[in-house]
Formats: C-alpha cells, structure tokens, sequence
C-alpha cells in the first residue's frame, strides 16, 4: 500500500500505517503472530477520520520478508515502543489481535499507566490451553506436519462460515509466511502460556494496574464467558464483550463492532 513507511529498529527494517490527524489521541493496532496491517483494513477506515491510527508490524512481517534472527514477545514490544517513539506518540491506546496480546501485555508493563492507561485485547485465548491447542502448537513446530496443523487450526478459527475476507486473509495473507514463522510464533505462544499460565494470570501480574477489556468471538461456549466472569468478579478492571462474530477475526468480520468499542474506550485518553 502506498502509505505503507519503514523504520530501522536494531538493524530491523520495521513496516508501519500511520493515517489521521496527528494531534488527536493515537490507537496502535497490534497484529497476531503470522498477520500483518492488512489484517484491520477493514478497521481503519472506520477510525481514521478522527483518530491517529497507527498499525505497526513485527519484524520479519512487513514488506520485507528477508529471515530474521529469533525473537519472541519482548522484542516485538521493544520493536513497537522503538517506532512510537520515533514518531513522538507518548499516550497510546494498544489494540491486539489474539497472541499479540503478549507484546501488548509488555508494553503495557514497560510504559507504565502514564502512558497506556488502558488496552483492548481482541479474540485471545484467555484461559490456559486445552489439549488440543497445545498439541496443535506443537504440530506447527514438526515441518512434516505443520501445514496440515496449520489447516485444522483455520478450520476451527473458520467455525463452519465463510467469509471471503477472512478466507483471503487465512489463504493469501496468513499463508504468505513459511515454516521457519510459523514455528517461532507456536513455541513462543506455547513458551508464554507455560510462563504466566494464561493470559488472565499475565494481565492480574501486570506491576500497575488499569482497565482491560477483551472483546471476542470465539470460543462461543458458555464455560469460556463464565471464566470471564469469574475474572471480573475480582478484578473490576477487566471487562468483556462478547462480539457474536461468525470468525477468530472480528477486525475483519465485524469491524463496526470493534471500531465502536475501541471509540468508547478510548474516551478517557
């Protein structure tokens, strides 16, 4: 895309959107492993008008595809603050997509509340991983099985629907990065779980706390919200919404509905 700049973050060249008024308060847009911008170009345009939005991509998943050394959830933090610093972004709301909540968790750690006094993470698994998920991670990490694991996880992430935006993204998009991506990003996710325990322990770990709000599709059971509920009981700084979507994307499915709560959170910037 044309509005597409780069940065060189540790000798990283570091893609970037950064669209709307540049005094009005900023909502970075943070993508799952394996993903990048075009994930919210359904989003952005909805936010854009009076919001400074910016979308900042991992190494290794911008325009330049070129390998990359390893690198985990506290690089992609450092890679993050690097550009916002750069371009002189001090108050920030974060917006994640499943596991780049990670990253975002340690933003919000290393800037402290001063400068992200709230976040919204979007469709993550908030509680530790089942059977299933845990050994799907580790299929994605044997090159003899990765692409058929890959699969079963798009299926479930498809939940019997289709969508042609979403499919675009799970087949051209997604799909677009190798093995050697795929690999990293299912031991990362897997070494993040078995660090904090899941996502809600990492958020009730945070050295400051503030308001948190997950706004998901799936899983759509009944024992998955009431887990939230239970969170909320004793963390009054969580809150939740569940988003009914059809797919694990609702930047791309229901892009109405994210772009209405991520204006109503970000209020108290």
């Amino acid at each position: 895309m044309s509005d597409l700049k780069t940065v060189r973050v540790g000798g990283h060249p570091i893609t970037y959107q950064d669209r709307g008024p540049s005094d009005a308060p900023a909502v970075v847009l943070l993508s799952g492993w394996c993903h990048d911008h075009r994930l919210f170009d359904r989003l952005v345009p909805r936010l854009g008008d009076d919001l400074r939005v910016l979308c900042v991509d991992w190494r290794g998943h911008g325009e330049d595809r070129s390998p990359v050394g390893d690198f985990g959830y506290a690089e992609q933090a450092a890679d993050t603050l690097a550009v916002l610093d750069a371009l002189r972004v001090d108050r920030f709301l974060p917006v994640s997509h499943s596991h780049g909540g990670w990253a975002n968790l340690e933003i919000a750690e290393r800037t402290g509340t001063a400068r992200v006094p709230r976040l919204i993470v979007v469709d993550w698994l908030m509680t530790p991983p089942s059977p299933d998920f845990a050994a799907g991670l580790a299929a994605i990490q044997d090159p003899d099985r990765w692409t058929e694991a890959r699969q079963s996880l798009y299926d479930v992430w498809l939940n019997g629907h289709h969508h042609e935006r979403v499919q675009r993204h799970l087949d051209v998009e997604m799909s677009g990065f190798d093995f050697e991506m795929w690999a990293r990003s299912c031991r990362v996710i897997a070494d993040a779980y078995a660090e904090f325990g899941s996502p809600l322990e990492r958020m009730a770990g945070l050295s400051e706390q503030r308001p948190i709000k997950h706004l998901f599709s799936q899983p759509d059971t009944r024992s998955y919200e009431q887990a939230h509920i239970d969170f909320q009981s004793g963390h009054p700084w969580f809150e939740y919404r569940t988003l009914n979507g059809p797919t694990h994307f609702p930047t791309l499915d229901s892009p109405d509905k994210v772009a209405a709560e991520i204006r109503d959170y970000i209020k108290a910037l």
